[in-house]
């Protein structure tokens, strides 16, 4: 499941039991990418809170499905297929549209964005998040002002930038330690933001 020795759920204990008991699905099903940071428990527990409150949580205002959509596309961008798969399901499940969710997988793979089924705002959205992800350096103030200019507020690009960079640290744990999706449950997340605590897979 990965490159490094990982700790199982059946034989867990402590603290590492307990994060296990919040974060798992179907049949104490816990996701590679949490299962990888077994070894030190504390960093699986901060990775899990950026992930809820960057994607799940009631303050977000741009819609889940959104913000999914830029996590697969930023992990496509990196080549990070277990993100992609994870993601893609996740969002797929929220668009509730099998057409549009294959369109914008397409357009997503093929790195082309503007041809996605998205409109004006959201496709300047995820402009700005393959900069971020493919050339962040290069980020400027005019990038802010011309996702401003598509109708984003800046809490809403605050979002964007936090998914984004949530992803890119995502997708490094994932490719530098070989975590594969082998025995995972593909496309859960912990769905509850009317519960920021509640870090259940279902």
């Amino acid at each position: 499941m990965t490159w490094i020795t990982t700790i199982g759920y059946e034989s867990a204990t402590g603290k590492l039991r307990k994060l296990y008991d919040c974060v798992k699905g179907p049949d104490n099903n816990v996701d590679n990418i949490m299962l990888s940071h077994s070894l030190r428990p504390h960093s699986m527990e901060g990775h899990m809170a950026i992930y809820k409150y960057c994607l799940h949580h009631t303050g977000n205002t741009l819609p889940k499905w959104y913000l999914e959509c830029i996590g697969a596309y930023v992990s496509s961008l990196n080549g990070c297929d277990y993100c992609v798969e994870h993601h893609f399901q996740g969002m797929r499940r929220l668009v509730n549209d099998d057409a549009r969710s294959s369109a914008l997988r397409f357009s997503i793979e093929a790195d082309a964005i503007r041809g996605a089924p998205l409109d004006a705002r959201e496709i300047a959205g995820m402009a700005y998040a393959r900069k971020l992800t493919v050339d962040p350096a290069g980020v400027v103030e005019s990038d802010i002002i011309a996702l401003r200019d598509a109708g984003l507020i800046d809490g809403e690009i605050l979002e964007i930038n936090q998914v984004t960079s949530y992803f890119c640290y995502a997708n490094r744990t994932v490719l530098g330690l070989g975590v594969n999706t082998q025995g995972d449950i593909i496309g859960l997340s912990p769905n509850n933001s009317d519960d920021p605590n509640d870090w259940g897979h279902r």
